[in-house]
């Protein structure tokens, strides 16, 4: 993709307006936590002091809102005392250009360097970069600055107390993840009626694991529904991907095909249910006619074979996610205990390592954290040098909008330009036309925000809009000349923007060259599972459930690193002679399809005190081995080779009953490898960039 159609379809996601979930009660009392310290600075101090002050409970709220799963006051509190120590330390050097310039550098460094802790640490960060920035009063005393940093963390304060006091659904989220997890089931079982290959997307289920893991104090009130249930649906959905599935299943077409179509109907209407159930917090109503074909005895008419279990199988499991969701049944075995967090103690080792990991040369979060340090202090250098007030803007823009990857960078650069004109612009007309006194101009920036919180779902440009209709209304309330300083805003934040752009073209840190060692690690990770899986048959008097979930896990994550990369490689102007577009979509459909067999041949693993399947122990040892050649090859930009699997599935005789299905998975699993290895056979090579991996089944 050359430069200019790179720069025009960024620009056009960028100003893209999305359709999102408003929450009209968190974010009127965010916007309250808001209202109180604007209101009691006003009350106590000047109207200069609450300008700057309600930053601390404006940046509290934008966390509160973040995707994270820790709880909401614990992110408001932490929020503000970053904040805090931020303003106290800025205020402290800003006197003395060289000394604030050396500091702004190194704590946008570190500002760079928490995305490897995750996008939330990452963007309340950055946040703390641009408090230090904001300069609306100038404490000339260390008392002063501690007062000012005392007012911003009062902002953090304010907000975890009004969460605390005036708690809106609580558990919502953990209990939206789950319900969302039971709900894609149910699309996967409805569409396993027409298509019984068809793809299951395990971002849901991803996201349900994360909302489960709590901390200690949330284990000891996590409502009864939400305990155990997720194990239940990681256990229901290979059952149906084996029980649609032609090749381990129901035959393809007459009686059983029409039976295994009106079982996956009533699974989708119990899955439907249970979702409803888990999200409201009611009693889970199922569809009348469904229920009785929750009794296994029906659920075997006119099904034979793996078929016959597979159906068995997936109505035990659906009787059982009921009972979960009234809270009658037991937690399920496969989920005894918690997910715990780390506690504070135990955070900041893992954090220490994590951060180490990233300091490397070619690692993304470390190139963007030299990217943030140098763009700050020459931004703010560079405006400083400029005849316009409030240089800080330039910087504070630049830090807002810069991300480790290239499209999000230059999607929010757009997007915050054209959201802050607009929003000037109506901010300036509102006061230009009705001349507000300072309480209505407070009035006005507590409603801007209000409605950046209720639309932070849309789209940057939305929030940019607000946040610069916000902006107005607070320099009018401290009586700044108005139409001056818009000037200099649009100007300075045009600046950053611009600065923040050019860092990333001189000093990118690109995905597409990075491509193949993705799909490396993806097929290692897809290898891994159905390893796990097979030794699962080998031996399954000690077969490890935790081993072969364990491995899922690892095969989720690969795969989403994969789609990341596609994704953002699709974008990026630069062109890569590792992979062709063609030699993408093959290695991607060859890699979903092997996730696929480890989910078949996992649905029917058998149960503890069933014979073992020593053949299946020789196959996982050979792809085992050939697994690491191959992820070598893949990054030489050479096919992998699987002779040693093919090997050992020819030493394996043809069985009966549960050993002929695994066999026949087994031969699956070669014939995707086989695939795989077609797919990055040299001719396929070429010098096009990527497209499209999309989204997909990720096991």
């Amino acid at each position: 993709m050359t430069w200019l159609r790179a720069l025009r379809q960024t620009a056009r996601s960028g100003l893209r307006v999305q359709r999102g979930r408003p929450e009209p009660l968190p974010a009127l009392r965010a916007a309250g936590g808001v209202a109180v310290v604007i209101g009691l600075s006003l009350w106590l101090w000047s109207p200069a002091v609450a300008a700057s002050s309600a930053f601390g409970a404006f940046a509290a709220g934008v966390a509160t809102f973040q995707r994270s799963w820790r709880p909401r006051p614990v992110l408001a509190l932490w929020t503000g005392a970053a904040l805090a120590v931020s303003t106290f330390l800025g205020y402290l050097a800003a006197p003395h250009l060289a000394l604030f310039v050396v500091l702004l550098a190194l704590w946008a460094f570190g500002a760079g360097m928490a995305w490897s802790l995750g996008p939330t640490t990452g963007t309340v960060a950055a946040l703390t970069v641009a408090v230090m920035l904001v300069v609306v009063t100038l404490p000339t005393t260390v008392l002063g600055a501690l007062h000012h940093a005392a007012l911003v963390a009062a902002g953090g304060l304010a907000q975890a107390a009004l969460i605390v006091l005036f708690p809106v659904r609580r558990w919502g989220r953990q209990r939206d993840a789950l319900a969302d997890a039971f709900a894609a089931e149910a699309d996967f079982a409805r569409r396993l009626r027409q298509d019984p290959l068809a793809e299951f997307d395990p971002e849901p289920l991803m996201a349900a694991r994360n909302a489960a893991v709590v901390t200690a104090w949330q284990a000891r009130r996590r409502p009864g529904e939400l305990h155990g249930s997720r194990g239940l649906a990681e256990r229901i959905r290979p059952v149906l991907a084996s029980l649609a599935d032609p090749r381990v299943g129901a035959a393809a077409e007459g009686p059983e095909r029409d039976r295994v179509r009106e079982l996956l109907a009533v699974a989708a209407q119990v899955l439907d249910a249970v979702a409803r159930s888990i999200r409201h917090g009611t009693a889970v109503s199922v569809p009348a006619g469904a229920g009785e074909l929750l009794d296994e005895s029906r659920a075997h008419a006119e099904l034979t074979g793996a078929a016959r279990r597979s159906a068995a199988k997936l109505m035990g499991l659906l009787a059982a996610a009921v009972d979960r969701a009234d809270g009658s049944g037991p937690a399920d075995a496969s989920s005894t205990g918690h997910l715990l967090r780390p506690s504070a103690r135990e955070l900041l080792p893992l954090a220490v390592r994590s951060v180490r990991r990233q300091v490397r040369w070619d690692s993304p979060v470390f190139r963007h954290a030299l990217r943030l340090s140098v763009v700050a202090a020459a931004g703010y250098l560079l405006a400083a040098a400029l005849p316009l007030g409030h240089g800080y803007w330039a910087p504070m823009a630049s830090v807002m909008v810069m991300r480790p990857d290239f499209t999000q960078t230059y999607e929010r650069g757009v997007a915050r330009f054209a959201g802050t004109v607009v929003g000037v612009g109506v901010g300036s007309a509102v006061t230009s036309l009705a001349h507000p006194g300072t309480y209505a101009c407070a009035a006005l920036a507590v409603l801007s925000i209000w409605l950046l919180y209720l639309l932070l779902t849309t789209g940057y440009v939305v929030m940019q809009v607000c946040v610069g209709a916000y902006v107005v209304f607070l320099l009018g309330m401290a009586g700044t000349q108005l139409e001056q300083t818009v000037r200099d805003r649009l100007l300075l934040t045009l600046l950053g923007g611009v600065l923040a752009m050019i860092a990333y073209a001189v000093f990118p840190a690109w995905e597409t060259p990075l491509l193949r060692d993705r799909l490396a690690e993806w097929v290692e990770a897809a290898c891994g599972y159905a390893a796990a899986v097979l030794d699962g048959y080998a031996d399954p008097e000690h077969r490890r459930p935790r081993a072969v979930r364990q491995a899922l896990l690892d095969l989720r994550a690969a795969g989403a690193s994969w789609d990341q990369a596609v994704s953002r490689a699709d974008v990026e102007p630069v062109r890569h002679r590792g992979l062709s577009r063609t030699a993408v979509r093959d290695a991607d459909a060859a890699v979903s399809a092997l996730g696929r067999v480890g989910l078949l041949l996992e649905g029917h693993l058998p149960p503890k005190g069933a014979p073992p399947a020593p053949y299946a122990a020789e196959l996982a040892r050979a792809l085992r081995e050939s697994t690491r050649a191959a992820a070598g090859a893949i990054r030489d930009r050479r096919a992998p080779h699987w002779e040693p699997v093919r090997r050992a599935l020819e030493r394996w005789p043809d069985g009966s009953g549960e050993e002929r299905i695994v066999r026949r998975g087994a031969e699956l699993l070669v014939t995707t490898l086989d695939e795989l290895a077609e797919a990055l056979r040299p001719r396929s090579l070429g010098r096009r960039h990527p497209a499209g991996g999309g989204a997909r089944g990720r096991g």
